[in-house]
């Protein structure tokens, strides 16, 4: 995996990433600390990353355990360290998992297995934060099944 980060000039605090898999985003830092607030804080970045990847384990194994989900969103709750270097010292990830008949015992599973297996940015975090999770199911019987709707 590869990435370059390039500040963006000299006035202000904005710095461009690019990925190896070719997308590029901004990163600014706050306006006391230089930046223009134009983008997300770096920081706020991993924050981001790491609700990407464990909600993307959570579908996946949702979806493998047969599981009729249609939508997970994780709320991502951080208190950081005070004194540098400010690393995360607290994460909570609420889940808000919508689908239809969704068993809970595996939607707990699946939040699991990405947090104590799967989810790289979670397991790295815990080394310095104490994380925690909550979860809550949206039974949306309105919705179409998976067999209904390819009917």
């Amino acid at each position: 995996m590869e990435a370059t980060v390039r500040w963006t000039g000299l006035s202000g605090m904005s710095f461009l990433a690019e990925t190896g898999s070719g997308h590029a985003v901004l990163m600014d830092g706050a306006p006391d600390g230089g930046g223009r607030n134009l983008a997300p804080r770096p920081m706020e970045m991993v924050l981001l990353g790491t609700g990407g990847c464990t909600a993307y384990d959570v579908v996946l194994i949702l979806r493998k355990s047969k599981q009729d989900v249609r939508g997970c969103d994780v709320r991502l709750q951080a208190e950081r360290a005070e004194t540098e270097p400010k690393v995360f010292t607290q994460i909570h990830f609420h889940f808000t998992v919508r689908g239809r008949n969704l068993k809970p015992n595996l939607v707990e599973r699946a939040i699991k297995l990405s947090h104590e297996k799967y989810c790289s940015a979670s397991i790295m975090l815990e080394k310095t934060a104490t994380i925690t999770h909550s979860y809550e199911i949206i039974d949306d019987l309105s919705l179409p099944s998976e067999h209904e709707a390819a009917e």
